[in-house]
């Protein structure tokens, strides 16, 4: 048998097993808050995306109950694709030449008027050299004249580095069509 002292301490150490395991508990209990605070804007993300979903579904619909309804098929094949333009464009081309055209001299001008300059010396080769008709202002044609179109990529290098500082030569290629209209497109490989 056990003496009063024997379970006095006995009960004192059983107590302070009892309190810790009481602030244990609490501590678990804020956690379980956070993992149902944590679930709970899970569930509410998880509605706002369904919902974004419905929104994008109901506005595909929409478009393709439009697309449905909208172009014909003979106003589609009237406009072809890009594949289909490059291809006519490339049958049409009655002539093709690749030219360096020397802008050196655009540089005597003044630093604000190089580039332009440079732009004018291109227009005024591809005439002489692919021989373009000049108009003349005395003159009435009947028929359209051909024309000279310089692609973006030319005139982006060209400017490239600003307007006082054009390039001193510029490699082109010129291809004219059965019409006799010409484009300068920037030759491949610059």
């Amino acid at each position: 048998m056990k003496s009063k002292k024997e379970e006095d301490i006995t009960e004192e150490e059983q107590r302070p097993e009892e309190k810790q395991e009481e602030p244990a508990e609490t501590i678990e209990e804020p956690e379980v808050e956070e993992e149902k605070a944590e679930e709970i804007l899970k569930e509410e993300d998880e509605k706002a995306e369904e919902k974004a979903e419905e929104k994008k579904e109901e506005t595909l619909e929409e478009l393709v109950g439009a697309e449905e309804e909208a172009p014909a098929p003979a106003e589609e094949e009237a406009q072809p694709s890009k594949k289909e333009k490059k291809a006519e464009e490339e049958e049409e081309i009655v002539e093709e030449r690749t030219y360096t055209i020397p802008l050196g001299k655009a540089w005597i001008t003044p630093p604000r008027r190089r580039a332009p300059r440079a732009m004018r010396m291109v227009r005024a080769f591809i005439n002489k050299h692919m021989k373009l008709e000049v108009r003349k202002e005395g003159e009435e044609e009947e028929e359209e004249p051909a024309q000279l179109v310089i692609s973006r990529e030319v005139n982006e290098k060209v400017w490239e580095r600003g307007i006082e500082k054009p390039p001193r030569k510029i490699r082109v290629r010129a291809a004219k069509d059965k019409d006799g209209n010409v484009t300068v497109y920037l030759a491949e490989g610059d």
